[in-house]
């Protein structure tokens, strides 16, 4: 067992579900004269589970841990097939030397860490072996390090979280995964499936692929990506069981944006993701906001009530300034008393957000803002302009908020319309159904990253429809402001026009 501080440094947490060991050494395929390898041991639970197929499989083992290591050398000192290795997978001379040769391994099997820290001159090692791939990411090297380990048509299975399906840092591991290799089956589950552990990853997946050289096979593939799980022992006899099963050809998802895995069973919503003439970051700026370095400093609540205010200073009227879009160059600060302006941060209001919290803008804050290494005065030109703020994290659904010509902090993503007469249409439409189906198939985490929301496909309806939904969304913005609440059956009319213009 990793102690917990262990764990934190090598972020080992081991495969103690039988049903995750026993579908992931069933989808190896393996056979008694097979050479096997496991990248990062831990306590054995994968070698105890080949060895209990095929006691005489010749199996190599590495680990970085050093008590780690001891204990596997007592728990297999009976099996001298089994060769264990205190060494780093990611760096080992012997393992480069194989890489390089086309590779040794018929199976591969692994739980790889997931964020494991690297010290800074790690990575820099790291980066000259892997220059492509996102190296804070420890299981992203691991998977990659393993493909080049497997020989022709040598087979691996790997559990590991499912950012790597659409985060624009895994894009090049992906195209690697695409072109290198078949992909087998790729089953996505919740990570509550695994016993006891907090990873800090909402889903996980367990991906199966052959080491193929030749890229039309590689394209030509087809895989199933099964989903839909309730409890871990689905798993077993998997294909018995009520899941969503869907089959995708391996070239299809080569040719995404960013070879991007887009899963769903909507394929109206699929071709319109990958074939879109237009998209937001065609018709609007979107930018990433501002960041004091030191809120508890700067940063002011209008109530002592307010959610996650309660550590702040309350403001006092007499210093909010309600006409800094008036002042010159407000952007180099106030002078005076006045000097507390407005700022939409985050959080899942929709339309528009109430006035509750004030940045310090006076002039001397403004210079710190510009030249502390904390801080982040980014995208200035985009400050006080009107436009939409949409929060990078959500919940369950994207949401968005008017910027009235105000301050956005750094948990906004400012979108900008280059036609400023869409604003209306366009915030009516990021808190859509049809826009939040469009995002979380594009990027299934809660988090709503600029980058991704670009890629958002953008239909501007005839004018006349663009026109009544603008109509009906100002009239909700107007009721909002009278009365703090508006008319959902509004709402569902306009959501309904929006999705019959989509037509997903």
């Amino acid at each position: 067992m990793v102690m917990l501080s262990e764990a934190k440094t090598y972020q080992a947490y081991y495969t103690r579900s039988a049903p995750i060991v026993d579908y992931m050494v069933n989808m190896l395929s393996l056979k008694p004269a097979d050479r096997i390898f496991e990248p990062c041991a831990g306590d054995g639970v994968f070698v105890d589970a080949l060895l209990n197929l095929y006691p005489d499989s010749e199996i190599d083992v590495c680990e970085l841990n050093t008590q780690s290591v001891k204990e596997l050398l007592t728990k297999f000192s009976a099996y001298p097939n089994v060769h264990i290795r205190e060494c780093d997978t990611l760096l080992d001379e012997d393992l480069n030397l194989n890489s390089c040769f086309g590779g040794i391994y018929d199976k591969i099997i692994a739980n790889p860490p997931y964020g494991a820290w690297q010290d800074y001159s790690k990575r820099t090692v790291l980066k000259k072996i892997y220059p492509d791939l996102y190296i804070k990411e420890s299981y992203a090297l691991f998977l990659y390090r393993s493909i080049e380990l497997l020989k022709e048509d040598g087979i691996l299975s790997f559990i590991i979280p499912d950012t790597f399906l659409n985060l624009h840092t895994h894009k090049a591991l992906r195209e690697h995964i695409l072109s290198k290799t078949q992909i087998i089956e790729l089953a996505l589950f919740p990570s509550s499936f695994f016993p006891g552990v907090n990873f800090g990853y909402a889903n996980l997946s367990i991906i199966t692929l052959r080491k193929k050289s030749a890229p039309n096979e590689c394209m030509n593939n087809t895989f199933p990506v099964i989903k839909g799980f309730n409890n871990v022992n689905q798993l077993y006899n998997i294909h018995k069981q009520e899941l969503s099963i869907t089959t995708y050809k391996q070239g299809d998802i080569f040719h995404n944006p960013d070879h991007a895995f887009y899963i769903s069973d909507n394929n109206n919503l699929l071709y319109l993701i990958n074939h879109a003439e237009t998209r937001i970051g065609d018709i609007a700026e979107c930018v990433t906001g501002f960041y004091s370095g030191d809120d508890k400093q700067y940063l002011r609540v209008s109530s002592p009530d307010l959610r996650n205010g309660k550590n702040y200073e309350v403001i006092s009227a007499d210093y909010i300034n309600n006409d800094y879009s008036k002042i010159p160059n407000v952007l180099n600060g106030i002078e005076g008393k006045k000097c507390f302006i407005p700022i939409v941060k985050g959080g899942n209001a929709k339309y528009i957000k109430p006035e509750n919290w004030y940045m310090n803008w006076s002039s001397e804050a403004v210079y710190h803002y510009k030249t502390d290494k904390k801080a982040r005065f980014q995208n200035p030109r985009y400050y006080f302009r009107f436009g939409i703020g949409v929060p990078m994290i959500s919940s369950s659904s994207i949401s968005a908020s008017l910027i009235e010509k105000k301050l956005f902090d750094q948990s906004i993503v400012g979108v900008f319309p280059k036609d400023e007469s869409i604003t209306y249409y366009l915030l009516a439409f990021f808190n859509s159904p049809t826009c939040n189906k469009l995002i979380r198939t594009i990027n299934p985490s809660a988090n709503n990253p600029a980058n991704y929301i670009k890629k958002i496909p953008f239909i501007i309806p005839e004018k006349s429809i663009l026109n009544y939904i603008s109509e009906k969304t100002i009239g909700i913005i107007d009721s909002i402001k009278t009365s703090n609440s508006y008319d959902e059956n509004t709402e569902f009319e306009i959501w309904e026009i929006i999705k019959n213009i989509y037509k997903i």
